[in-house]
């Protein structure tokens, strides 16, 4: 029994929450005067010693005392007497719970919100280097049409962005105190939630004391939130994974984010991208894993809501670990731009250029036009040429109305320039974009 009820060994995380909460809860308990002001002294004074032994590793934990609550009320006492019992009036371990919780996955919105900026400026930096790097862009990891670089790096840019978007709202719908719900039912002393929700930096009490402690959408949210990001990160990931092989070129990995080879010595594997790109499972699990513990729970609170805090606990260290590693690589690694426009210019990513001159200057219907410039790609794979060898007169077997000045914009800079739509890839776009971002995140 011992074994499985323990939660001691990873609430202990919770603590400075706790003491958090403890010390909010003392101060609003003597306003009201359900205790006395030496009471909560003597318990403020306690509880700030408790602090310092957890902080310089001194304190002793207890598996017997199951938790970390009861382990620092128990060493309350030790430190302040019978004094340390007054602490827990108008409370349950219920609310105080909910309550450490709460304030720990807002610490870790906190962080995840300054993590997502820093990888946003590094993906902007990168965006300004290359805002007219051209490269190839893809469609079912085909090459579609040409690309800046730049534009690459903003798309991942809107995609952080909503991630951070999504880390304020979770935080500003948890952002309400569960302290004074009690067990279930609230209390009949004349407490003041609206005091402690103050004190510990809540908009507001929450409204049901029902809810209060039978509430973990907030943890959930949070996983949910980090599962998104996680697969953002997992895609940047892939694609620098794809990007850094041999058959690419596209990017090097630094040393500081790659390892070689036990054998190979001309080997440097991006082990940093690839982890990235692996841990979102452990978060993925880490949601499925809670969403399935609360799915049958009866209201109020079941002690298999004690399962909660792993699940996110490891889902947390591992979202902001990875969203560190991606900024660190991000910042350490070298673009082959040369690479990257030779590889823009094969597969014929010009292609719909032609398609689109040919219904501006021969006001040939879209369908047609594709169905032309599907002819004219088919010859040239036929004869081994890009697009622009084509001769003239070849061109003209196939659609004998083409001039001379179908070649204007049958080049790479033609084609990523003229594409000067709102959001699309052309350089003076991107800088918009980059800029708009720049105003936004600062």
């Amino acid at each position: 029994m011992e074994a499985i009820n323990t939660s001691i060994g990873f609430d202990k995380r919770l603590a400075e929450q706790d003491i958090r909460g403890s010390r909010a809860h003392a101060s609003m308990l003597a306003a009201q005067g359900i205790i006395s002001e030496e009471d909560s002294r003597a318990i403020q004074e306690g509880l700030s010693t408790i602090l310092s032994e957890i902080e310089s590793d001194q304190f002793v934990y207890s598996t017997v005392l199951e938790d970390i609550h009861m382990n620092i009320e128990s060493r309350l006492n030790e430190i302040i007497g019978e004094r340390a019992g007054r602490l827990h009036t108008a409370r349950s371990r219920n609310d105080q719970v909910a309550t450490d919780f709460k304030i720990w996955i807002r610490d870790q919105l906190d962080a995840a919100d300054a993590a997502i900026k820093t990888l946003m400026w590094a993906l902007i930096k990168q965006a300004e280097s290359g805002v007219d790097w051209i490269m190839p862009g893809f469609t079912h990891l085909q090459t579609a049409q040409p690309v800046t670089w730049g534009h690459h790096m903003m798309a991942y840019v809107e995609m952080f962005g909503r991630d951070l978007s999504r880390v304020r709202g979770a935080r500003e719908r948890l952002n309400e105190c569960p302290l004074g719900a009690a067990a279930l039912a609230g209390t009949s002393f004349p407490i003041d939630r609206t005091f402690t929700a103050n004190e510990l930096g809540f908009n507001r009490p929450t409204r049901n004391s029902i809810d209060s402690v039978s509430d973990r959408d907030f943890a959930l949210e949070f996983l949910g939130v980090a599962s998104i990001s996680a697969m953002h990160l997992s895609r940047l990931a892939d694609e620098l994974v794809i990007w850094s092989s041999a058959q690419f070129r596209f990017v090097q990995m630094s040393d500081r984010f790659s390892t070689g080879s036990s054998i190979m010595p001309q080997k440097r594997n991006p082990d940093a991208a690839e982890l990235i790109r692996a841990k979102i499972g452990r978060i993925l699990g880490a949601n499925v894993g809670l969403i399935t513990v609360m799915k049958g729970l009866p209201l109020a609170y079941s002690k298999d809501m004690q399962e909660d805090k792993e699940h996110v606990f490891d889902a947390a260290d591992t979202w902001l670990l990875s969203l560190s590693a991606m900024e660190g690589l991000l910042c350490d690694m070298h673009v082959n731009h040369e690479i990257l426009e030779a590889a823009a210019g094969s597969g014929f990513a010009i292609a719909t250029d032609l398609a689109d001159w040919l219904v501006r200057e021969l006001k040939l219907p879209f369908r047609t036009a594709h169905h032309v410039t599907g002819q004219l790609v088919a010859q040239a794979e036929r004869k081994g040429c890009d697009l622009h060898q084509l001769s003239l007169s070849e061109m003209q077997s196939v659609i004998p109305g083409i001039t001379e000045n179908v070649y204007d914009v049958l080049n790479l800079k033609y084609s990523v320039g003229s594409r000067d739509s709102y959001g699309g890839t052309a350089p003076e776009q991107v800088r918009r974009q980059i800029e708009d971002w720049k105003e936004r995140l600062a």
